[in-house]
């Protein structure tokens, strides 16, 4: 059974702009059934400016932007793992000064892999190899690091937001938005083992002191969970027997989730269209849901997805496939055999678990003005279909059809948005858009 189908039995209801409400008495908690209608919207977004281009500047020759964002007064920061960079842009898409560089010491990037941007133009970056959050200010000077804390021979990082009013950031490693993963073993005791967790939960960083603190703003469903020493992978109340471990079950319902400009945070976690909203201490408050139900996965669900695999892997080129298993001998590439890489992928394909439906939300964002954007599955059961805006209300905008556009890789004030791209020649780019006020 899906998540949201466990809570509607309220005993109250009204109606409410755009939606019904419905209020849980029990627990306070509200409802909102948003209209199965939808209301297209033009995404005609004027273009700001445009960085990464051939004929741009030296700096701006990208050689992988792992993140975007804004602070707030409009100025892009632009994250490149490659040249160990933060680049910090004005409105005027000009160059204002550099962040960090590779190096050992504080405020040096040893293994930098997330970057998170305050609304008051202070840095922070996760830095792995000191295994410390690195504190710049918003003139770009390093200030401090706060270590990560806890067993040091299990790091785990995942995307981070900043919470807006607050000098926290929020944070889970449980919505499939893996930066890193460090595990090591500690004095020849062997891999360290970790707690099959029973929750996704989403937290809040606390930064304040010389480590870091963390407390738990909500906690996510985890709808599949397995371990490999039974053979046994567990879906909900039930088991099914598997032959051998092979990661989450196709169709398992991610962990999509944002911050609001009032520090709550909105995410989606079960097959469900439904969206909640919760604060540190209160829990979930509100549910927007859309009456678009996740489909059944039955055996002509699970062979289409099968050939649709295969249909991708035999259309693949033998030297895309040599190339994903090479290893540097005496200095010299040697690439894998094509067709044992093609043998080996249909097997895998073969032995997929999949989960009981086919979940409704595929990707979920928020806006610097309080709007979620929720992209939708598509008529084909692992493509992208049309994004709706919700606002933290319960008020639905509109949507934009498939194809329209791409959510924003980062959302900014004044309508800005920024998009990370590729260009006919496949350099990367970054462009900036501006965005009608009733969607950001």
């Amino acid at each position: 059974m899906s998540r949201i189908a466990k809570r509607r039995s309220g005993t109250a209801s009204a109606i409410v702009a755009a939606g019904t409400l419905i209020v849980h008495a029990a627990s306070a908690q509200e409802t909102i059934e948003l209209p199965r209608e939808d209301r297209w919207l033009e995404a005609g977004f004027e273009e700001v400016f445009r960085l990464g281009t051939i004929t741009g500047e030296e700096w701006e020759q990208f050689g992988s932007v792992r993140k975007v964002a804004f602070d707030g007064v409009g100025r892009l920061h632009v994250f490149d793992t490659q040249a160990e960079r933060i680049y910090v842009v004005g409105t005027d898409g000009e160059l204002v000064r550099e962040i960090g560089r590779e190096g050992e010491g504080p405020g040096e990037f040893r293994n930098a892999v997330e970057m998170v941007v305050m609304e008051d133009g202070r840095v922070v970056v996760v830095d792995m190899g000191h295994r410390a959050y690195q504190v710049y200010d918003a003139n770009g000077e390093f200030r401090r690091m706060v270590r990560i804390g806890g067993d040091p021979s299990y790091t785990a990082v995942a995307a981070h937001m900043a919470q807006r009013g607050t000098d926290a950031l929020v944070t889970s490693t449980g919505s499939g938005s893996m930066m890193a993963l460090s595990v090591t073993s500690v004095a020849g005791a062997g891999r360290p083992k970790r707690a099959d967790p029973t929750t996704r939960a989403i937290e809040r960083v606390i930064l304040s002191g010389e480590e870091v603190v963390k407390d738990t703003i909500a906690e996510g469903w985890r709808p599949a969970s397995a371990d490999p020493m039974s053979g046994m992978v567990r879906m909900g109340d039930g088991a099914v027997s598997v032959s051998e471990w092979s990661g989450p079950p196709v169709f398992t319902p991610q962990l999509h989730w944002g911050v609001l400009p009032d520090g709550t945070v909105a995410f989606s976690d079960s097959s469900d269209y439904a969206v909640h909203i919760a604060a540190v201490g209160e829990g979930v408050s509100r549910v927007l849901s859309r009456p678009f139900p996740p489909e059944a996965v039955t055996d002509r669900v699970i062979g289409a997805e099968k050939d649709r695999r295969l249909e991708e892997l035999e259309a693949r080129s033998d030297e895309e496939l040599s190339g994903r298993v090479s290893m540097v001998i005496n200095g010299q590439v040697v690439k894998g055999d094509p067709e044992e890489e093609r043998a080996e992928e249909r097997e895998r394909i073969g032995n997929l678990r999949f989960f009981a439906e086919v979940p409704v939300i595929r990707g979920l964002s928020t806006t610097w003005n309080g709007r979620i954007w929720v992209r939708r599955r598509g008529e084909e059961r692992s493509g992208d279909g049309p994004v709706d805006v919700l606002d933290m209300e319960g008020r639905y905008v509109g949507s934009y059809r498939s194809g329209a556009t791409e959510i924003p890789d980062a959302f900014g004030p004044d309508g800005l948005a920024a998009f990370i791209e590729r260009d006919e020649f496949d350099v990367q780019t970054v462009v900036v858009k501006r965005l009608p006020g009733d969607v950001n």
